[in-house]
């Protein structure tokens, strides 16, 4: 998911991800995720900011 403002909103898309993941049978292979950061923090404004957010996924079987 591209999360894009401030990274203390990163929780709400958390939250984006883990209704999609409900609602289309998936599940989380890991607790762990992957922060991939797009913006450079000391340039970007905060409301700007864009991070791609990564679960590995699967099927429920």
């Amino acid at each position: 998911m591209l999360h894009v403002g401030p990274y203390d909103d990163v929780p709400q898309s958390f939250k984006v991800m883990n209704e999609f993941i409900k609602d289309n049978n998936l599940e989380k292979m890991s607790l762990q995720h992957r922060e991939i950061y797009l913006s450079d923090f000391r340039k970007v404004e905060p409301p700007k900011l864009k991070t791609v957010l990564r679960y590995k996924v699967k099927p429920i079987e």
